[in-house]
């Protein structure tokens, strides 16, 4: 005979101070787990998203970024005769010869400083990126001492707004437009022309090359042709695994840390559930031996007391979940530890981490709950009416 599900809540419900004192313990717990996995996810969507399937980016072989890579004028020249490459509606090749750099900007308000990726981009630099779009004022003038800089970027940092200016590369740069890349890698960097931006650093080589294939099915071929070429020492990536892979040592230093987190605090949170339920058994002897004398049998006992743990669990990992996806509003600003630069991304709620977050707490539960159930279960009739 099985103990009804509304005679466990109904237990939680009369020990309501004891119940709510756990659950929210529970829910900090929940709230560390779920907000570590918001900020995993939102580091890997922010990446991935900067880029586009069909395109490709091609850096110095070895390189692991832009800012350590070198294409020659000669290499790309080559490149761009590729009969793979897309060609635009005026019959020339989508791709974009670029330059990037980084930068010690100073925050606004703080004036501390940090690293900003400048970008000098090719005539086809903005098209090859259709999530990118002017949100203010216009697009830099090829020849011009002219930037767009990002929303984050014109957000965080001085002399970024439209209409100021910046000072890098012994010149001064207008702001003359922002632009919103949807949440992307973008928003945390600063657009110029290629060809005013390599005189000013000093540059004579392109930093990458970025290009678009005329069909998904020709990247394999495409890449073979390139780092088969003696005169090219590229490699060749499609332009979402490149950034995929700029986000794999913070991705796994947030994963490592907020796991050590999670497993700390998760130990306090069990012992308290440990504790709940063990205070639990022991106000209930009476009714424990009254159940058993009823026809209740010792692993309907168990379940009861299991089920009741589990379930104070799931009230702790709905509370923890709800705080935790108020952080999708909050948007939070790092250092990529792959390219030193400044990153700006959110925290980022999925199914997947609602599932693996009610699963870890109701492995809390589960764990916090079966020491107690097993002392319950494992009373004699006659010991526990003769204890009430």
């Amino acid at each position: 005979m099985k103990i009804p599900l509304f005679y466990v809540a109904r237990n939680l419900w009369a020990r309501r101070l004891t119940t709510a004192l756990t659950a929210v313990g529970l829910a900090l717990v929940v709230f560390v787990f779920a907000t570590v996995l918001m900020l995993d996810e939102g580091l890997r969507n922010t990446l991935v998203t900067t880029g586009e399937y069909d395109n490709v980016v091609l850096i110095r072989r070895s390189a692991d970024t832009e800012v350590q890579s070198s294409v020659e004028r000669a290499q790309a020249s080559i490149v761009s005769s590729h009969p793979f490459i897309a060609l635009g509606a005026d019959g020339r090749p989508l791709l974009s010869r670029e330059t990037v750099v980084l930068i010690s900007l100073n925050k606004r308000g703080s004036a501390k400083p940090s690293n900003v990726i400048i970008r000098g981009i090719g005539e086809r630099g903005l098209a090859l990126r259709p999530q990118v779009r002017l949100t203010a004022g216009r697009m830099f003038r090829p020849g011009a001492s002219e930037i767009i800089a990002g929303a984050s970027i014109a957000r965080r940092f001085s002399g970024a707004g439209i209409g100021e200016t910046l000072r890098f590369g012994q010149r001064e740069w207008t702001v003359v437009g922002l632009f919103d890349a949807g949440n992307s890698g973008f928003d945390s960097e600063v657009w110029g022309d290629a060809d005013q931006l390599m005189p000013a650093f000093r540059r004579v080589a392109y930093s990458a090359v970025v290009l678009r294939l005329a069909g998904t099915s020709l990247f394999d071929g495409f890449r073979k042709d390139i780092e088969g070429d003696q005169r090219l020492t590229l490699d060749a990536k499609r332009e979402q695994t490149f950034y995929a892979d700029q986000s794999k040592a913070l991705s796994t230093f947030i994963s490592v840390l907020g796991l050590i987190l999670s497993v700390i605090f998760s130990i306090g949170a069990m012992i308290g559930a440990t504790i709940t339920m063990y205070a639990s058994v022991a106000n209930r002897v009476g009714e424990i031996g009254t159940l058993r004398a009823l026809g209740f049998q010792r692993r309907s006992i168990l379940a009861a007391f299991l089920a009741e743990s589990m379930l104070l669990a799931v009230v702790g990992g709905v509370l923890g979940l709800g705080c935790a996806s108020l952080m999708q509003f909050i948007s939070f600003s790092t250092t990529n530890f792959q390219s030193f630069s400044e990153l700006a991304f959110g925290f980022r709620l999925t199914a997947d981490i609602v599932v693996k977050t009610l699963v870890f707490s109701l492995v809390m539960g589960f764990i916090g709950g079966v020491l107690p159930a097993l002392r319950a279960a494992r009373m004699k009739i006659v010991d526990a009416l003769r204890a009430a």
